[in-house]
């Protein structure tokens, strides 16, 4: 793998955090919205990841098919259970007095927030690192 290389694998890999950290802003935007049926109700996504092969006959020195970079495969709902609350009094209650809240965990998206944070951080830092090693081969040759 070239040195080239990194700047697309590192560049991937900060897009795929970035559709992270704004599925983790929705899902929070959406934590205490409120809906009179489980059809409506907002559920928790979350995107899935693959890793972009290289060609897989193309093995490196360990014997293991390099990457190219992340891609994003698509996002998916949670199918975790909604939060269901009784509340007759409430203008959004069913028939039987319930309104719903979706099945978003706070606590677990301010963890999923932060950790796609600091991998941005540390592909930046990639990139950073490649910049500068790429700039010292340059000043070898002056």
């Amino acid at each position: 793998m070239s040195l080239s290389n990194v700047f697309g694998i590192a560049g991937s890999a900060m897009n795929a955090q970035t559709i992270r950290l704004n599925t983790t802003a929705s899902n929070m935007a959406n934590a205490e919205s409120i809906s009179s049926s489980v059809d409506e109700t907002y559920r928790a996504r979350k995107p899935v990841f693959s890793v972009q092969q290289v060609d897989p006959l193309a093995d490196n020195e360990f014997g293991v098919a390099a990457g190219k970079g992340v891609q994003v495969l698509g996002i998916v709902e949670s199918q975790a259970e909604l939060r269901k609350e009784y509340s007759p009094e409430h203008p959004m209650a069913d028939e039987q007095g319930f309104i719903y809240y979706p099945n978003v965990n706070v606590v677990e998206e301010m963890a999923d927030m932060i950790s796609a944070s600091r991998s941005f951080q540390i592909n930046t830092e990639i990139l950073n690192t490649a910049k500068q090693m790429l700039q010292q081969t340059i000043s070898l040759g002056q």
